[in-house]
């Protein structure tokens, strides 16, 4: 079936969301004008002075960062949300609004402002996986936080104001739209199988293979069926886990691994340091039970012909349903194929 679908147009289903994707791979043929980015070879020094998120250094509110030597997590200083807000009523009419209250939290993955993911040590970055941890559960036992959001935004064109390792931990009183629409089809799945919804969709793919870009005894990286951008990945633990706080130590080291892993087939593949949006995917933290939950982390990269071409959701993505050219089947290969050293480091 796969084979066929390389070829003609044809809609996928997102069984986490229930939305729709256009998949036009044909459109590959097309010749391409359009706008490319400048590529940019960074030589950045293991120290920056002028970095606000360096070890020692001022940051832009005020506060001065300790000499850390591991992951390093504080308040944001320009938070997104803050622990108190409005109480009063807010909407009138059609006019509809309420108070949203949280806290928000940068994560410094390494004192090194040279490194990315892909260049950490796995030792270093399951380091990284324990901070993640540690915050999950301790935000998340907050009565006022019902959810924790991890993520990183890597790269300037993905909108990161500071190339220094670091990614961000939203959490918040509300559960977001994209928590609100997975809570509901992993429940209903779960409630008509009793079982989890991801655990079945990951026996399929282990099963098909051609969507599978890596693995270990605990992790599976793979892209998933309804991907919309064009090389979207899912990490999925091989246990059904709700949060990551479930992990022991040798899961957090594999998780590690799979990340690194994947990050360096990612700059391998246009051999840039490449960009993209990360973000973990668990159980809201309210206080229910949720067994439905599986949690996994996605990659949402927007490069698509080489380090120059991206991606842009415009025009019918904005207006209709989201589309992509290649197939998963065609960029689980074309990411399966590329080395595991980073082309840096040959």
């Amino acid at each position: 079936m796969s084979q066929e679908l390389n070829n003609v147009p044809h809609r996928r289903y997102n069984i986490l969301t229930g939305e729709w994707v256009l998949v036009s791979p044909h459109r590959t043929k097309r010749p391409w004008q359009g706008k490319t980015e400048k590529t940019t070879v960074e030589d950045r020094p293991v120290y920056d002075p002028a970095c606000y998120l360096c070890p020692g250094n001022t940051r832009s509110g005020g506060s001065i960062n300790p000499d850390y030597k591991e992951p390093f997590v504080f308040e944001n200083d320009f938070p997104a949300l803050m622990p108190q807000g409005p109480g009063e009523n807010l909407s009138k009419g059609l006019l509809v609004a309420e108070s949203e209250t949280g806290i928000c939290k940068v994560v410094c993955f390494s004192p090194n402002h040279s490194l990315t993911l892909p260049l950490m040590e796995i030792k270093d970055i399951t380091k990284v996986i324990k901070a993640w941890k540690k915050e999950y559960l301790e935000l998340g036992s907050s009565p006022n936080i019902n959810y924790v959001q991890i993520f990183e935004n890597k790269g300037d064109i993905m909108g990161c104001s500071n190339p220094h390792p670091h990614g961000q931990i939203w959490s918040q009183r509300s559960l977001p739209p994209e928590i609100i629409k997975k809570s509901k089809h992993q429940l209903e799945y779960w409630e008509a199988n009793n079982k989890s919804l991801l655990a079945a969709y990951l026996e399929q793919e282990l099963e098909a293979g051609d969507r599978i870009v890596l693995e270990n005894e605990h992790f599976v990286a793979l892209i998933p069926y309804w991907a919309v951008w064009p090389y979207e990945v899912m990490i999925l633990p091989r246990k059904h886990y709700q949060h990551i706080g479930q992990l022991d130590s040798r899961e957090e080291v594999a998780f590690a691994g799979i990340i690194k892993a994947l990050c360096i087939k990612y700059d391998n593949l246009f051999e840039t340091s490449f960009p993209y949006s990360s973000g973990i995917h668990q159980m809201p933290t309210s206080g229910e039970e949720f067994p439905e939950w599986h949690f996994h982390m996605s990659f949402y990269p927007p490069l698509l012909r080489s380090a120059t071409v991206k991606k842009f959701m415009v025009g019918y993505e904005l207006f209709a349903s989201p589309q992509r050219d290649i197939t998963a089947e065609q960029a689980a290969q074309t990411l399966r194929d590329l080395d595991d050293v980073h082309y840096l480091q040959k």
